[in-house]
């Protein structure tokens, strides 16, 4: 399929392509591995979360359950780097709308384990655990049209 689709561009033979154009055309991912990928990623993102929920009632449940609960945000936040490619992700993470809730993200990602690890504090934790969950379901929601203004619009009319 490869041949007939450089065949039909005009570019019959890889010599012809530059280094550059060479080492792309062998490191893009087809539509389908990209979204396999996506969903083995993101899975096991999932997974890792509810892995270290699950070891959470264990003699040192509450460092396994930061450091699972963490890699599991870690591989969803990863997974979307193969729906649209590592840089446009990152370009996306940092753009205006949804800068602070990165920030908020990935500075709460690295507390967690600086709570559990260095500082030994098992409520700060727990509060840097749910901390992660707001600002990666805030973040999340960022990709969905007015899905922020709804949330916002909800909270404001439970609280009045």
């Amino acid at each position: 399929m490869d041949k007939l689709r450089r065949v039909l561009n005009g570019r019959e033979d890889n010599e012809e392509l530059g280094l550059t154009a060479q080492v792309l055309d062998a490191s893009t991912l087809s539509y389908s591995t990209r979204i396999k990928w996506f969903i083995i990623c993101f899975a096991s993102g999932v997974l890792c979360s509810i892995l270290g929920t699950a070891l959470l009632f264990l003699p040192k449940g509450l460092q396994l359950f930061a450091v699972f609960y963490t890699l599991g945000n870690i591989a969803a936040l990863a997974s979307t780097c193969f729906l649209m490619g590592p840089l446009k992700q990152l370009k996306r993470m940092f753009e205006p709308t949804r800068l602070i809730a990165t920030c908020v993200m990935l500075l709460c990602l690295v507390l967690t384990l600086c709570s559990v690890f260095w500082w030994h504090k098992k409520g700060l934790a727990i509060i840097f655990c749910i901390l992660q969950f707001l600002a990666m379901t805030w973040y999340s929601i960022s990709y969905i049209p007015f899905a922020r203004d709804a949330v916002i619009k909800c909270f404001t009319s439970c609280l009045s």
